[in-house]
């Protein structure tokens, strides 16, 4: 890991986004609770959430970071094909959050992934990027 010790502590935040391409009829089974696994969208939140807190234990070199905050959210623009998900996270830290960030947006992709796969065999998980980092 590198070395943040000399690092000062700063309120940090890291915003990450991505998507995951559906048929409109997935989209449909979701909005009506209709996917037999259960709630995607409040499923796939709790697992983002979890991830984020997670990051120090999955990726090898990532710090270990007790998170103040993290929020998923999700939106399903006009064209009914898509997910876009959002994920920011919060610390007063010596190092950042984007490694939570991101980790939190791609796991609540790929929950919605396991829990629609038996309806669409077509999903595809992109755009994973981080929008914004901040210190102040």
């Amino acid at each position: 890991m590198v070395d943040v010790s000399s690092k000062p502590v700063q309120l940090r935040e890291a915003v990450a986004r991505g998507e995951i391409r559906l048929q409109r009829e997935t989209i449909k089974l979701i909005e009506s609770n209709d996917i037999t696994k259960g709630n995607v969208l409040a499923t796939a939140r709790v697992a983002g959430i979890q991830a984020a807190k997670k990051c120090g234990e999955l990726i090898p070199l990532c710090h270990p970071l007790p998170l103040t905050h993290c929020q998923v959210n999700f939106e399903i623009p006009k064209g009914r094909d898509r997910i876009i998900i959002t994920a920011s996270a919060k610390i007063s830290a010596q190092t950042g959050v984007e490694m939570e960030a991101l980790t939190a947006v791609s796991v609540a992709a790929l929950t919605i992934y396991d829990m629609c796969k038996a309806a669409d065999k077509k999903m595809r998980i992109i755009d994973i990027k981080l929008v914004s980092k901040t210190k102040h």
